[in-house]
This record gives C-alpha cells, sequence and structure tokens, in this order.
C-alpha cells in the first residue's frame, strides 16, 4: 500500500485520502474479530452489480477453534444484509457490534475442531469498492464486501472466488483464472484460485473490459491491464516493470513469488497491492513532462509480492515490516535506476515526512503497540521512519551484510509471517553483530516486550 502522492499536501493530524481518519485500538464493543479461531479456507461466489456498486455473495468459511469453548465468531463489521447464516448446517444468527459481525454458537467448539461457516449476503460495500470505465475494482477493504477479519494479517488462508459477470467482460482476481462457464441471464462464471494461502487484506477483484499488454520476465508473465488506456500506453508507462523484477528479485534472493503479476492500470491516484497484482492510477504513474524517475507506485507496489504478501507481518505492531521495507526498496531501486541523488531524495521526502510528525509532537519506536492520533502519524512512524532505518542499517553494517540479511530475512519466512525480532535475528546472523542497542532505540523503544490490545487499521 502506498502513501499519498509525495509532492502533495499531506496533513498528519487528518490524512486526505480514502482511509478513514481513525486509529482506534479493539472496537468499541469489546470485541475483537478473528479472535479464537483460525479460517484456512474462504470460498466465495460473487455477483458484483457494476451500475448500482453493490454485491450479492454466497460464501464458504472454513476455520478452526483455536481455543477451548469458542462461544462465538467475531469478524470485522461491514454494510452487507445477511440472508442466511449456518455452520455444519445448522442455523446461526449473526449480531452487529459497532465494529464487529458475530455468530453466537449453539453449542462452544472445542480447541482444534473444524467447522464451516456458509453464508449469504448481499449490499452496498462502504469501502473497497470502487468504479472503473467500464466496470469496478476492490482496493484494500476486503472484509466490507466479504465476511473475514481485516486485520488479522497473521493469518492466511486459502482462496477461491467465483464471479457472476456480463457475457464478454474481463476479469481479475487472485493467482488464476481457471474456468470459464455459462451463467444465467447472459452472464460468465469466472474462477480463480490464489496460489498460496495469503492475508485477508489482500484479496480482491476487478471486473471491465480491459485492454491488454504482456511481457515476461524470468519464468513470470507480467500482465498489464487497463479500461482507461490501451495497449500502446501500457506498454509506455510500465517499461520499467521487469527491470523492477530483476532487481527486486536479486535483492530479496527469491524470484517474483507469483507466476503471473498483474498491473491493473484505472483513473485517479490509486496504489494498492493485493496478493497477485496491483491497481494503480494514472495520476499515480510518470507521464506528460513528469520526470520518469517519478515511479515510486510501481516500484512500490511490486515490491509488496516479496515483503507484506510473500513475508508478512505478525500483527499491525510490525506493520513497518511491510511498508518500511517497500518504502526502502523504492529508494533503493531509485538509486540502482538513476543514481545515489535519486536515492537520496527519497529517504529526504521520508525524513520530512518523520519531521513533520515531530514537530506535532509524535514520534514512536517503530514497533510501538499504542494508538496512533491519525493515518499521518502512523505512516510517518511505520512507513517513513521505517525507510529511514533501513538505509541506517545498511550504513551500519555495510552492502554485502546488509543485502545478505534482507535476503536471509525473506527467504526464511518466505509463505510466512514474522515479527521485528525475525529481521533483527536475520540481520545478526549476517553481519555478526550484537544489534540488540540499534534495534532498541529504532524499534522496540524502552520497553521492547511491551503490549496492547490489536489495533484496527486506520
Amino acid at each position: 500500500m502506498s502513501m499519498p502522492r509525495r509532492r502533495a499536501s499531506w496533513p498528519l493530524l487528518c490524512a486526505a485520502i480514502t482511509l478513514p481518519c481513525s486509529a482506534s485500538a479493539a472496537p468499541a464493543d469489546g470485541e475483537i474479530a478473528g479472535e479464537g479461531f483460525e479460517v484456512t479456507r474462504y470460498a466465495l461466489a460473487l455477483t458484483p452489480d457494476m451500475a448500482g456498486g453493490t454485491i450479492a455473495g454466497r460464501e464458504i468459511v472454513s476455520l478452526r477453534a483455536t481455543r477451548e469453548g469458542l462461544k462465538r465468531l467475531i469478524f470485522s463489521g461491514n454494510g452487507l444484509s445477511i440472508d442466511s447464516a449456518r455452520l455444519d448446517g445448522a442455523p446461526v444468527a449473526p449480531r452487529r457490534g459497532e465494529k464487529t459481525l458475530a455468530f453466537d454458537l449453539v453449542r462452544p467448539l472445542a480447541r482444534g475442531r473444524t467447522v464451516r461457516l456458509e453464508l449469504t449476503y448481499h449490499g452496498r460495500p462502504a469501502r473497497g469498492l470502487a468504479a472503473s470505465a467500464t466496470g469496478l475494482y476492490t482496493s484494500y477493504f476486503a472484509c466490507d464486501w466479504m465476511i473475514c477479519a481485516q486485520d488479522k494479517f497473521g493469518e492466511k488462508a486459502a482462496f477461491s472466488l467465483e464471479l457472476s459477470v456480463p457475457a464478454g467482460m474481463q476479469t481479475l482476481s487472485l493467482g488464476r483464472r481457471t474456468a470459464v462457464r455459462p451463467g444465467p441471464d447472459g452472464r460468465e462464471i469466472h474462477r480463480w484460485q490464489a496460489p498460496r494461502p495469503y492475508s485477508a487484506y489482500l484479496y480482491g477483484f476487478a471486473v471491465g473490459r480491459f485492454a491488454r499488454a504482456n511481457a515476461r520476465v524470468g519464468g513470470a508473465e507480467l500482465a498489464l491491464l487497463s479500461d482507461v488506456a490501451g495497449e500502446t500506453e501500457l506498454k509506455r508507462r510500465f517499461a520499467e516493470t521487469p527491470a523492477m523484477v530483476r532487481f527486486l528479485s536479486a535483492k530479496a534472493g527469491l524470484p517474483l513469488p507469483v507466476r503471473t503479476y498483474s498491473q491493473l492500470l484505472v483513473e485517479g491516484g490509486e496504489a494498492q497491492e493485493a496478493a497477485t497484482y496491483s491497481v494503480l492510477g494514472k495520476d499515480s504513474l510518470p507521464s506528460g513532462d513528469a520526470v520518469p524517475e517519478e515511479d515510486w507506485a510501481i516500484v512500490h507496489e511490486l515490491a509488496h509480492q516479496w515483503w507484506g504478501n510473500l513475508v508478512t507481518c505478525e500483527t499491525l505492531r510490525d506493520f513497518w515490516l511491510n511498508e518500511g521495507i517497500t518504502t526502502f526498496m523504492t529508494a533503493a531501486w531509485k538509486e540502482h535506476r538513476y543514481g545515489r541523488a535519486a536515492y537520496d531524495a527519497e529517504l529526504k521526502v521520508a525524513r520530512a515526512r518523520l519531521d513533520r510528525a515531530r514537530a506535532l509532537g509524535f514520534d514512536k519506536p517503530l514497533a510501538w503497540a499504542g494508538r496512533y492520533p491519525s493515518l499521518g502519524a502512523r505512516r510517518a512512524v511505520q512507513y517513513s521512519k521505517g525507510a529511514l532505518f533501513m538505509a541506517h542499517l545498511r550504513e551500519q553494517l555495510g552492502e554485502a551484510a546488509f543485502w545478505s540479511g534482507l535476503r536471509r530475512y525473506t527467504r526464511a519466512h518466505a509463505g510466512g509471517t514474522v515479527t521485528s525480532r525475525d529481521l533483527q535475528a536475520a540481520m545478526e546472523a549476517a553481519s555478526g553483530r550484537d544489534l540488540a542497542p540499534l534495534f532498541g532505540e529504532w524499534v522496540y523503544g524502552s520497553n521492547p516486550e511491551q503490549t496492547a490490545a490489536p489495533q484496527s487499521h486506520p
């Protein structure tokens, strides 16, 4: 996920973007989405209404109880109306809290018990669904258009999706399209299957009449899609993507983690990663008289295929491992492609954002578990300060040890989840140094074992 465009005004106390400007901890009703169970698979069948911006869906959630005597299943709240809900065939009633959707169970579940929650629903998502020129696409808030736990970053589940769309429409979702079959009323059913389990915030889809261009890099296919640009423009705007893939692969020590990586170009300033693709707005990309090194959004979202999607922070407390590393890797790409001055310029932007937060009296360790006063404050710390810490590590450890440590970290935790301790261990192993003082200063603060109630993402 990217920050707003760097030359624009970026107020710290209420960021002017589509995410809400709040930073609450646990929901006000005291219930935490995802607590007490682990989802292993989401299987969805959705019918999006492109004209009305609504969703009708069927969903099967396969889950396992992780504590004894689980009495309710709690998910993130949304604006969808639940038409039916059954647990292993028996009806269960939905109950809405201020920020949650819960299902009270007739009988408590024993720890380790696996069950299937089958749902049907409809409604207009309040967030996470945006119109494009010929259709629509999703962005970040998956649990507004499906039933899931948005902020349970450490939970990775299998995902499949059947989209019912008008015949002739193209679709995009996680992984690969495995089937197309006729549907009712002149529609088609497009089935998509994710290649591996992913965190719920990375789920998504798009529907539209897309122009398409293709390229290859290594063993991966690069697919360029848009309903606001043709094939020639797509190739021009994303000409650097193969070189970015090669650079990031070398630094990660792993090839692009997906067989097909898609970049969907839409109107506006969108810049959002999904599990196997990115959504990018035309206003976020270099165009016209813009300098080519303003390709920050392309490389930032691409970098998430390794750091964020493949290697994912265990909780929001360590969200800087997703965003600070990718913000730093954006600067590293610019250094590789355009020279040291471009690297320094990116770090200068990060430093200015952190300085503005400090001027307003806010600065915290990277793995701070408390409440942020705004989305802007969170980004000043977890994105900008995170990038500055990675750059500082590079200076302190030297080129060989730093990049060896990043490769060790990425390879060791590919497909899994991480905390700041995992990055520290990898960097210590690569450098042969005790990095506790450095991580204590930047990452943990005076109390490295501090804990707090799980937060919801602002």
